[in-house]
């Protein structure tokens, strides 16, 4: 993949490999240590977040170093051409350290488990444990088996789980930007994505719960969360209706069992969970759900669908402080009703991925991507009339199966069409399990797949560096996240439009805070400026 430099908060090169650790559970401390490694998208760091949180309460502590680790674990990507190979020499170094410390657990969890437990476990013998990404609940078990002597398994998928109920821990955490999981696995069948396989189908947490996780983070300090799930547009929830039954004097009551569950289906997005709520009116006649003092208009019919565009204005509300972003969106499903709520609200980042992958509508269609060109460029302008000024980043392919020449020209006319802010571009690597590996032969050769992708980077970076020329002398209010990678002089944060921004460090504001700042220059990846009123 190639990022032009920019840190990519979907699929962060920074963070590969990456090991957390965590604040001991007070009173829990069961004197094991815990080693956890995170490789690809943000989606994985999100799932170590929760395996932490499980074993946290079981009483592991963490640890940095995987020598003094009693459970090693390895989070691991499918996405990736080089993915498995990387995983394999990782495990083998950690096969020596068990060598040298006996009893030591290792296993890997994620998208490889499926795919490669029996080469893991019985080929290669480099696992004692392997678990998939909807069973991490049943790990203090799993551990249990291994630690008498069996080897464990459990990489089967849920339609159901969605991890709701648990609250993740922070990893490594700067304590201002988190993700937020709103839904898990994929029904789109893309010809070249594993993830349908090695995530399941799709299904969407609660709203209330994602509310709830949002206004925690924002009590804690946090100011930006990024809502996840691999295609948010699809995202939909709905509750089941309660039983409502008559009572002997003839009124209409929810049953017992339903009371608890429906009372307070969704809360009013601007309220704390059980804030304003010591008198509730429940309108059994309507099926709502009224907090002491609300009027009917922000609320929902018990049983009625919240989509994403619902949900996104309900992480809005919580405060306008809390800035929203959220990936990723796709083309066939990202609605106009979503673009108007992100125009509605100041704090929904002004940021939209569009994955396109191909600019041409044989190839989407060989890709299974369900779109056409034609209908992804409606998109784009539906983008630019109700959001002016959004940045659009995408995702390119280039030497698809039978790809054209022409073809390839469709691509970089798309990017000509578009002037997309960045991009990450991909030469075609054939993943095993795909659709595309059944269906179609490899047939583009590597020096024409290495060429295509050459001149996709040279067009994207002219656009990408125009792009942020245009910025210049504007006024653009940034989150500050930290210090500058280059100095301790300089802050660093992001634009609404996720540009990054550096200038001069001050005392009068620090970060997690906002500032506005004049751009006075740029380079092709990076705003530089200073601090105004």
């Amino acid at each position: 993949m190639i990022d032009l430099g920019i840190s990519d908060k979907v699929h962060n090169e920074s963070r590969q490999g990456e090991a957390l650790v965590l604040t001991p559970v007070e009173g829990k401390n069961a004197g094991r240590k815990l080693y956890i490694e995170s490789y690809g998208c943000a989606m994985n760091f999100s799932d170590s977040e929760i395996v932490a949180s499980i074993l946290s309460e079981q009483g592991f502590e963490t640890t940095s170093d995987y020598n003094a680790a009693d459970v090693i674990f390895i989070n691991t990507c499918s996405i990736r051409e080089n993915a498995e190979q990387r995983v394999r020499n990782r495990l083998r170094e950690f096969k020596v350290a068990k060598i040298n410390k006996p009893g030591m657990v290792v296993g890997v969890l994620g998208c490889m488990a499926e795919r490669l437990k029996a080469k893991f476990l019985e080929e290669e013998k480099l696992v004692d444990v392997v678990v998939g990404p909807d069973a991490y609940r049943d790990l203090p078990n799993l551990i249990e088996q291994v630690d008498s002597g069996q080897k464990a398994v459990n990489v089967l998928l849920s339609r159901e789980e969605t991890y709701a109920d648990i609250s993740p821990v922070r990893l490594n955490s700067n304590g201002i930007n988190a993700f937020v999981s709103i839904m898990r696995g994929c029904d789109n069948m893309c010809s070249f994505c594993v993830v349908p396989f090695t995530r399941g189908r799709e299904r969407s947490r609660d709203p209330e719960s994602i509310i709830n996780e949002c206004t925690d983070l924002f009590n804690r300090g946090y100011r930006e969360v990024t809502l996840l799930g691999q295609n948010v547009d699809s995202y939909k929830w709905k509750s089941e209706s309660p039983k409502v039954r008559k009572s002997e004097s003839g009124e209409l009551e929810l049953s017992n069992e339903d009371r608890q569950t429906h009372f307070a289906a969704l809360p009013h997005p601007t309220l704390s969970k059980g804030e304003g709520s010591e008198e509730q009116v429940l309108d059994l006649e309507n099926q709502k759900v009224l907090s002491f003092g609300e009027d009917e208009g922000g609320l929902r019919r018990l049983g009625e669908a919240v989509n994403f565009a619902n949900l996104l204005e309900m992480v809005a509300l919580i405060n306008p402080e809390l800035r929203v972003r959220f990936s990723t969106s796709h083309p066939k499903d990202i609605t106009d009703e979503v673009l108007y709520t992100i125009a509605k609200h100041d704090n929904i980042c002004n940021y939209i991925h569009l994955p396109v992958q191909s600019g041409n509508s044989r190839v989407l269609d060989l890709m299974n991507r369900t779109y056409t060109r034609e209908w992804y460029i409606d998109r784009i302008d539906a983008i630019r009339r109700i959001i002016p000024g959004c940045a659009i980043s995408t995702d390119v392919i280039t030497g698809f199966c039978t790809e054209t020449e022409e073809e390839h020209r469709d691509t970089l006319s798309m990017m000509d069409y578009v002037n997309y802010d960045f991009a990450y571009m991909f030469m075609y690597s054939e993943r095993p399990g795909t659709l595309a590996a059944k269906r179609y032969e490899d047939d583009i050769p590597d020096l024409v797949k290495r060429n295509r992708l050459k001149e996709i980077v040279a067009k994207q970076q002219e656009h990408s560096f125009s792009q942020l020329q245009k910025l210049i002398g504007s006024i653009q209010k940034v989150l500050i996240e930290g210090f500058s990678k280059k100095s301790n002089n300089d802050y660093c944060g992001r634009s609404d439009q996720n540009a990054m921004v550096v200038f001069p460090a001050g005392e009068n504001f620090k970060p997690g805070e906002y500032v506005n700042v004049l751009v006075e220059r740029s380079t092709t990846a990076t705003l530089i400026g200073k601090v105004v009123e």
